[in-house]
């Protein structure tokens, strides 16, 4: 059958808002962005990249595997959203120094991508291939990762199912991905958002540890107390939480005052117990930060409790004060 040379085959590519692409089919059923079987390595399509997107190119889904896209310049002017991006191939393309403002990247390869010096403000990197990306230089302000990282979201998905194993090889690879980012933050300025990455590393590190093994649960300790040093109200949670507690346990269990024994009594009015209780909300306060005034002090069972409550008071203090410092002196 002859080809109609009126009506010319066109990309096959559909976005997932149904959008068709209108380049023309090249003889596998895609355009020459949308096939996967062309071997783009080295080719310089910065230019023809941009005149497609500025022509109203379906940019979805664009395989660019190994292109050279050095210097590309894909801001979207005068829109407040960016280029869609979405589900693209960028696998080992070099992105040195381009500029993806406000791009939604969502979904796309950009394993091993080289993006130095490159410009992500703003980016949409949800759900993303980062593995083995090159960082350095990068401009990082507001760039969104999402939740979790490609690699995080299976190793995640694996530990559901029980294999423990892949779990752990998908771990290390979001342990790599969140570290060149914190660099990359950090080389930046921007200590925040280092320091959420830092936090999603450690948190990484832990989870390749084996389940229930004691340096997996003492990591765990360490972030709920403080967040590997990156939550400073972890350990105002925590203390408030556990002055309550021990409050708690003084009101039932007694203790002794200049003024007589405070306590819950069933002989007394809800107002008198209420009173009791706030007395021992601040017998716990002042045991928690070491002050001890002497006007109220544990009998039995409760010296030991205090004593404790005590210890750890003063270690919750000094902790605070070493994670609040690491927070403001950036």
């Amino acid at each position: 059958m002859l080809e109609d040379k009126s009506n010319p085959k066109r990309c096959s590519f559909t976005s997932t808002e149904g959008e068709s692409c209108n380049e023309l089919d090249i003889g596998n059923g895609f355009c020459f962005w949308h096939d996967k079987t062309i071997d783009k390595t080295g080719m310089k399509l910065a230019l023809k990249l941009e005149e497609f997107v500025a022509a109203g190119g379906v940019t979805q889904g664009v395989c660019l595997k190994k292109a050279d896209l050095e210097n590309v310049r894909l801001v979207r002017y005068g829109h407040s959203t960016g280029y869609d991006f979405r589900n693209a191939d960028f696998y080992r393309a070099n992105l040195r120094n381009a500029h993806l403002f406000n791009a939604n990247c969502s979904g796309a390869s950009f394993m091993k991508a080289q993006l130095k010096d490159a410009d992500l403000h703003c980016a949409e990197l949800f759900n993303c291939n980062l593995l083995g990306v090159k960082l350095s230089g990068a401009r990082l302000d507001n760039v969104s990762l999402g939740s979790y990282v490609y690699q995080e979201s299976i190793a995640r998905q694996a530990d559901r199912e029980g294999n423990h194993t892949k779990a752990a090889d998908f771990y290390e690879q979001s342990e790599e991905i969140y570290r060149a980012f914190r660099k990359a933050a950090s080389d930046n300025g921007l200590m925040n958002l280092s320091g959420q990455f830092a936090y999603k590393e450690s948190t990484m590190i832990r989870k390749q540890k084996p389940r229930y093994s004691a340096e997996r649960i003492s990591s765990k300790l360490v972030d709920l107390f403080c967040g590997y040093g990156e939550k400073p109200r972890n350990v105002i949670a925590f203390s408030v939480w556990f002055i309550l507690f021990c409050a708690c346990f003084y009101f039932t269990m007694g203790v002794e005052s200049n003024y007589g024994p405070i306590g819950f009594d069933s002989n007394h009015t809800f107002y008198e117990n209420l009173s009791h209780f706030g007395s021992s909300i601040y017998f716990s306060v002042v045991t928690f930060t070491t002050l001890g005034y002497g006007d109220i002090h544990p009998i039995g069972i409760a010296r030991a409790v205090a004593t404790f409550e005590a210890f750890i008071g003063s270690f919750a203090l000094a902790l605070y004060v070493v994670v609040f410092v690491k927070k403001t002196s950036r």
